[in-house]
Parts: structure tokens; sequence; C-alpha cells
């Protein structure tokens, strides 16, 4: 090959080893996940590999935090995929320093220690607190539905369980009745001990469906129970594959997913999440309480200044974050008008009014309008950024307590996010 090109020796042997410190450039987010995780307390998961039996050593706990926590910035959250970063991508074989865990340890890392992911969360929001990402000025809560790890066409209803346990009795019994015939005929024909296969294999099939449809009445039963003290309507559901989630319809589909209503209070300084949580509910209403005790409870504090949107609102809630001296913004219904231009009110909101009329007139204020206006440029960002830029729109774990650990891990990481590009911004400043 003719010209002149720079040298290109894909065999060419190191003198020195190369440092993996020159292997990516300077303030790469893997470094810094790696700074960060250094600083933290990971007390919580080293202790439970102090009671592990004597054999081969675990890899150690930084190490495989440190792994998830970018996969998940990087909205990666398969644990093969990972497994598979570690030998062909830098910055995933940098943070496993020559190691390469496999997916199903990294899977069994993640599951067991969910708990501990809450702790981390924690000390996360500490540290974007110390770099002054959050001032619990204004705080917007708003929840996104997000698809359970099971299809919606899983689900089966407790009137349609109730007949397809009838419907298959009578077959099992039906297919019994038929064997006995059959080895009867048999066994005069042929002699003991001698059956067809196809028989016994039909009927295993339909006695193992009707014990997985007993199984999953008896759960769906038992959930109804425990909410409401009642048993189920013949249009309760529940689903063969994650029994914790429920049929939810999604506004930003306006069609019905398979899923988990998961919850988050955003601080309007930078976005950074302040509380998470997730709810099999689908409506918002009864959130508020729960998020703005999550929020006092991670910040110790609460907000000045609350906006969420009219699902939210009751006047129960809007008297319960005055009681706690927070100002809320919580629409009774929709804000927007036909004419796109919402009428103005001025001067003092009347003492007479009740809190719906009080609600409603401070919204038609120019102030109270430009205070909500921050609901939506503070946290519906913060979603499409976790499902847009990230992809992260389905949960990987199935069960409500996983789900709500991984909610934990997503919502952690983009906080993480969140600091990074602000310490970017101070070295450049």
């Amino acid at each position: 090959m003719s010209g002149h090109y720079k040298t290109y020796d894909p065999d060419q042997l190191f003198l020195l080893p190369p440092s993996l410190k020159e292997w990516l450039p300077e303030g790469h987010l893997a470094y810094f996940v790696s700074d960060v995780v250094d600083e933290l307390d990971l007390g919580e998961i080293e202790k439970t590999f102090s009671t592990r039996p004597q054999g081969q050593p675990p890899y150690h706990p930084a190490l495989m935090v440190k792994l998830l926590f970018y996969a998940y910035c990087k909205g990666i959250p398969s644990s093969r995929k990972i497994e598979n970063n570690t030998y062909e991508d830098i910055a995933f074989r940098i943070l496993a320093a020559g190691h390469y865990p496999d997916h199903d340890t990294i899977a069994d890392f993640r599951k067991t220690h969910l708990g501990a992911l809450k702790g981390l969360f924690l000390q996360i929001l500490l540290l974007c607190k110390e770099a002054k990402l959050v001032k619990l000025g204004h705080v917007a809560l708003d929840g996104t539905k997000m698809k359970a790890n099971a299809s919606k066409h899983k689900a089966m209803s407790y009137g349609r369980m109730h007949e397809k346990e009838k419907e298959l009795e009578h077959e099992v019994e039906a297919l019994l009745r038929k064997a006995e015939s059959v080895d009867a005929e048999e066994d005069q024909r042929y002699g003991k001990g001698i059956r067809g296969d196809e028989l016994p294999e039909e009927l295993q099939f339909r006695e193992k469906r009707l014990a997985k449809i007993r199984e999953a009445k008896k759960a769906l039963e038992e959930r109804v129970a425990k909410e409401t003290g009642k048993h189920p309507k013949s249009k309760d559901q529940i689903n063969f594959t994650d029994p914790g989630s429920r049929i939810m319809k999604d506004p930003a589909t306006k069609g019905f997913i398979q899923g988990y209503n998961a919850q988050a209070a955003v601080d309007a300084t930078s976005q950074v999440i302040v509380a998470a949580e997730v709810t099999i509910q689908s409506n918002d209403k009864q959130q508020l309480e729960p998020m703005l005790a999550e929020i006092a409870k991670n910040c110790n504090a609460v907000p000045k200044e609350l906006s969420a949107d009219a699902g939210y609102y009751s006047e129960d809630n809007v008297a319960h974050a005055q009681t706690k001296g927070i100002h809320p913004l919580i629409p009774p219904g929709n804000t927007r008008h036909t004419d796109g231009k919402p009428t103005s009110s001025r001067g003092r909101i009347p003492k007479h009014l009740s809190i719906k009329e009080r609600m409603e007139r401070l919204l038609r204020t120019k102030k109270g309008r430009k205070a909500y206006a921050k609901r939506k440029e503070t946290v519906e960002p913060v979603f499409g950024q976790i499902k847009g830029v990230r992809g992260l729109r389905q949960f990987l774990l199935r069960g409500l307590d996983k789900v709500k650990g991984e909610w934990q891990l997503i919502c952690l990481t983009h906080n993480l996010l969140k600091l990074h590009r602000w310490r970017l911004a101070q070295a450049t400043a």
C-alpha cells in the first residue's frame, strides 16, 4: 500500500505496561464513578461477606458497585451486557481492573444488596447537597408509569381464573378416566406395566396449568384481603410472570401497560431527585403525603414550595402540605383553557374562599402561574432523561420490593450524572 501514514502496527508490543489512567480522557464518567464510590461507605454491603463461608474469595464490593453504577448511568441494566462490556468496553475494563465477573455474579450481587441501595442513594444525595445542588426552594413531584418485566397478556382476571379452574378440573377428570380405561385395556391386551406416553404427558400438562391457576388465584385472594379486607372481584387481575405488577394506564401513550407507578420528587435547582418511591397504585392522589415524608427524612427539611399536577389534588393533601409549612401549588383540575389564555386574578385572595377556590384563584395569578410552570421544567425532563436518553423504560427485576430497589438505583445514578456534570463545569469555570 502506497502513501505516507502515521505508524500503524496492531502487533506492536509495549516496553512498559500501560497505565489504566491513560486509556480514557481526564474527567471521563468512569473515573468519576470510581472516585465517588471510593468515597462512599459500603459497610452495609461489606458486612454480608463477614458471614460468608470459606472458599473462593468474592469480588470486592467497590468493584461490583462501580460496575452497576456506571452501567445504569449508561442505560445498561442487563447483567449479561455488563459482563460482555468488561471484555469489550474500555470504561468497564478500567472499573473492573482486569476482573471479569460473570452475569450470574452481577445479577446475584444486585439482588442481594438491593436494600443497601437506599443508603447509597442518601449518600449521593448528601454529596449533591454539599455541592449546593439541592436547596429545597421549589420541589416538583410527579409519577411515571414504568413497564414491569412481564407482559400484560400474561395476566388473568379472578373471574376468568375461576372459570378456567373448573374447565381444567373437568378436563383432568376426563383424562384420568380415559387413562384408567386405556390402562385396563392395555393390561388385558399386553399385560401389566405397559402404557402409551402421549396420554400421561397431556394429563401432566393440564395438571400443571391447574396448579398454577390455583396458586395465582390464592395469591390474588391473599393480596386483595390484605389491601381491602374483602374477597376479589371478578375483574381483579394478577400477572403470572410478575404478580406484584398491575395493569395501569400510561398517560404518555394513552394505552395500558403491565407495570408500576414510579414516583420522584425533584429539586428545581438542578433537577436532583430528593425522594424516590414505587407504588402499585395507579392514582397519584395517595402518594403526596408519603413522598413529603420521604423528602423530610432524606433531607432533614421540607421544601418551601411544592408543585404537582392535578392527579395529586385533594383538599386533605393541600391542607397537609400547609401544616408542614410548605406552599403547595396543585391544581384542582386541568389548568388549560380552551383559548390558551388563562384568566388572571389580581389582589388579595379572599379569606372566605374554600381550599379549592383559593387554589384555583392562586393559580390564576401571574405569580402563581409562574411558580407552577416550574413543575413542567423540573420533573418532566428528569423522566425524559431516564427513559429517553438512558433508555430505562422498563424494570429488569420482578416483585415490588425488588423494583423499589431498582428504582433507587436508577434515581441515584441520575443524581450521579448531575453531580458529574456539575464537577466538569466547576473544573472548566
